[in-house]
């Protein structure tokens, strides 16, 4: 289980969920049956605040008992496969079950969780869980048309860079309160999507998380 960077756990029981932690911690579990027949569940616990340092990590556990944590992004050796986790800005873009052969399985996200919400909205409600997830996607496509042209003008106008390059102008020019309301709406967007683990790097922030 001792990747690069995973540490032992130290045994301590996963902390119930609170309802305020809704948009600050992720909670994934996965079943799995163990080589001596019994079954198991292994629980994935991400504080997206990050630790006393703000470093934010992985905790795994193993029947509500701590069993490992990791630096992100985190592999965890489980029964018959690992379990890969990483995280973008706006939350956890992977959190999946990965067997030798290449076959993959999310976790399922905890009942109490927002990920756990909003994969129950589209249980209940696959109709309006699509329309919400398109608005998210025509929402970022906007973003994207809109604002790239604007930051490639404000960055090529950095005296150090229209000296050697030189400038662009954009066709867009929006006023200060459509490019707040566009940043907030994108904000909304790809933490939306976040809450699905539906992640492209071009539209949920890849360039400024590494595109991991």
């Amino acid at each position: 289980m001792l990747k690069r960077s995973v540490k032992p756990g130290d045994g301590h029981p996963l902390p119930r969920f609170r309802w305020w932690q809704l948009f600050s911690r992720s909670v994934f579990h996965l079943g799995l049956v163990s080589p001596d027949g019994s079954r198991q569940t292994w629980t994935v616990d991400v504080r997206h605040g990050g630790d006393s340092n703000g470093t934010v990590l992985a905790k795994l556990y193993r029947d509500g008992v701590h069993e490992a944590t990791s630096k992100l992004p985190a592999t965890f050796t489980v029964p018959g496969g690992k379990i890969e986790v990483v995280v973008s800005g706006f939350g956890i873009k992977r959190c999946h079950y990965v067997t030798p052969d290449g076959s993959e399985r999310q976790l399922t996200p905890d009942q109490a969780s927002a990920e756990g919400r909003r994969a129950r909205l589209e249980r209940a409600h696959p109709v309006l869980s699509r329309a919400i997830g398109s608005a998210s996607l025509i929402i970022l496509v906007i973003a994207l048309v809109l604002g790239v042209p604007q930051i490639i003008d404000e960055i090529s106008h950095i005296p150090l860079i229209a000296d050697n390059i030189g400038t662009f102008a954009s066709p867009i020019h929006l006023p200060a309160w459509a490019n707040i309301s566009l940043v907030v709406a994108t904000l909304v967007a790809s933490t939306e999507r976040a809450l699905r683990l539906r992640y492209n790097w071009v539209l949920d922030g890849g360039l400024f998380d590494g595109g991991e």
